[in-house]
């Protein structure tokens, strides 16, 4: 059912009757890159499908005020030189207006496609890197104007976790300089907050360690928990996801390494937790969106979306899927604006991301935050959320721990 749409032969030719208006239905193009093979698969398929329910749920309401959606789905298994490959062909044979993308190295790579071709791209990357659309910060790689994301920054949710840790550290009576370790993959997703995370740990009265590296694929992770363990760490952030986590948690248990684990908006999930079993304790992960047994109005209109692919209403989505259906509804609601002022072309959808201030979409009430963003500033959301994850016994518990939000410091944008 995710094929492309391609709305004006397909109701030609499967409605009786329809109209020659009908035909010369407008359409507009999304593309929408995913990972569903590769290493982040383990994430990238449940919010890839929230993407994909969310646009089929809005051409089967009226589309963006009557234009409809043209997209297609790409499993480009995180590999960098296939996003690049399918974003240019999107552009030169689609006209491309918009794109949901995914990871960290790809969406990096694209910005100065994205500036150049003025398309808005609609990331789940949350790259600091990726705030600053003018480069007013100096220490902005390269500004990215077309570049947008719901939910905070990894870096300020990085610096979220760290003020939680302060506040555990201080809860706890512990003496001294609580001890700070980065620990993660040598590559743009994990390292994306590792630097800016180090400066304000380091700021907040942290001894920061020396990073530990770890694959992104599952593997015997005990050499780098020894080294945890003899440095002392008592906070270790998690930047990588899926099964490089669980590997992680088991050997760190197995050499019995006492550390407060504290992972990436990836890293922690249910799956995570069933995996891990009864080792995982007192795990902390942050989240952007309520799960999906919470009872919070926009709650209703998340299931009603999941009904596009399951169409039982009974497979229990994760936040990560909840997460593709607000990247998603944002671009709707910017698209919607675009229209009624000028028409839905990239660059109007960009200026419709900027029309609302406080802005949460219509229906998604109490599940996507409040956002905003600004022609100087991309940091649409600088709250953070953070719980506790427990297993006891095959009961999966997690509650709310802490809310922090961040103040939008100068410079921090972009980085």
């Amino acid at each position: 059912m995710y094929k492309k749409l391609i709305i004006a032969s397909s109701i030609a030719s499967g409605v009786f009757g329809i109209s020659s208006q009908a035909n010369a239905e407008e359409t507009i193009f999304v593309g929408h890159l995913a990972d569903m093979s590769g290493p982040t698969a383990f994430v990238g398929k449940p919010y890839a499908d929230g993407v994909r329910d969310s646009l089929a749920y809005i051409n089967s309401h009226g589309g963006i005020s009557g234009t409809k959606l043209e997209y297609e789905t790409i499993d480009y298994a995180y590999k960098v030189p296939q996003a690049i490959a399918s974003y240019k062909k999107w552009q030169s044979r689609k006209n491309m207006v918009a794109m949901q993308g995914w990871g960290t190295a790809d969406t990096e790579a694209l910005i100065s496609f994205a500036a150049k071709d003025q398309t808005p791209v609609f990331s789940a990357s949350y790259s600091g890197h990726l705030t600053d659309p003018k480069g007013l910060n100096p220490n902005t790689k390269k500004p990215a104007p077309y570049n947008f994301f719901y939910g905070a920054s990894y870096s300020d949710s990085c610096r979220g976790l760290v003020q939680w840790a302060a506040k555990d550290w201080q809860a706890k009576g512990a003496k001294g300089k609580p001890k700070f370790t980065h620990i993660g993959a040598n590559h743009p997703f994990p390292n994306a907050p590792k630097a800016a995370c180090a400066e304000y740990a380091t700021e907040l009265g942290f001894e920061v360690q020396p990073a530990v590296v770890i694959s992104m694929k599952p593997g015997d992770f005990k050499a780098q928990c020894l080294s945890l363990k003899s440095s002392g760490t008592n906070y270790g952030y998690i930047g990588n996801l899926g099964g490089s986590v669980q590997s992680l948690i088991k050997s760190c248990n197995t050499v019995g390494t006492e550390i407060q684990f504290m992972s990436n908006i990836w890293g922690g999930d249910k799956l995570v937790f069933k995996a891990a079993g009864e080792g995982i304790k007192d795990y902390i992960f942050p989240t952007m969106t309520p799960f999906w047994t919470d009872e919070v109005p926009g709650m209703k209109l998340v299931r009603e979306i999941s009904k596009m692919s399951d169409s039982s209403g009974s497979e229990e989505r994760l936040h990560h899927y909840i997460r593709g259906v607000c990247s998603t509804f944002f671009m709707k609601e910017s698209m919607e604006w675009a229209k009624a002022n000028g028409g839905v072309t990239g660059e109007n959808v960009k200026k419709g991301m900027y029309a609302q201030k406080n802005w949460v979409p219509k229906g998604l009430e109490g599940v996507c935050l409040a956002a905003t963003w600004t022609p100087e500033d991309h940091r649409g959301i600088n709250q953070v959320n953070i719980y506790k994850g427990n297993f006891n016994g095959g009961d999966i518990r997690v509650e709310k721990a802490d809310q922090v939000t961040l103040e939008r410091r100068v410079d921090w944008l972009g980085y």
